[in-house]
């Protein structure tokens, strides 16, 4: 069972293999292939730092506590009518998604986030509400 922050659910639609460190990337990537090839894995939606925020880098400021990313967790987690400390499937997750998102949420939801600019979040959505699941990561 992975322990997942609100906002995450969003970060790993969109995550293509970039991230802040070598280490946060290869842990991103085991927990979303993990997601993409068991789509079962059970999932707890906890409040603040998760299994993701254990490998940001130390350099500076650890932005996995800022006020306005609780924000950002709380907005995503209503939106998708989900509670701190639920536990389910992910492919779960992937329903609430297809039943409460569509893509241009990103741009009001994910605003101050760096990796918006992108695209790729609104994309996974994208590939979420086709059917396609999780993008394979090269």
């Amino acid at each position: 069972m992975y322990k997942l922050r609100g906002h995450h659910l969003f970060c790993l639609l969109g995550y293509r293999g970039m991230g802040y460190s070598q280490e946060y990337v290869e842990n991103m990537t085991r927990v979303h292939q993990t997601l993409r090839n068991n789509p079962k894995t059970l999932i707890q939606l906890v409040k603040g730092p998760d299994q993701l925020c254990e490998k940001y880098p130390n350099s500076g400021e650890y932005h996995c506590q800022n006020e306005n990313i609780y924000e950002r967790d709380e907005v995503i987690l209503a939106k998708m009518e989900l509670k701190i400390g639920q536990i389910l499937k992910w492919e779960d997750i992937e329903s609430c998604i297809r039943k409460h998102v569509i893509p241009s949420d990103i741009q009001v939801v994910c605003e101050t986030c760096s990796w918006r600019s992108y695209g790729v979040c609104e994309e996974g959505i994208r590939e979420i509400l086709e059917g396609k699941g999780l993008r394979e990561v090269q």
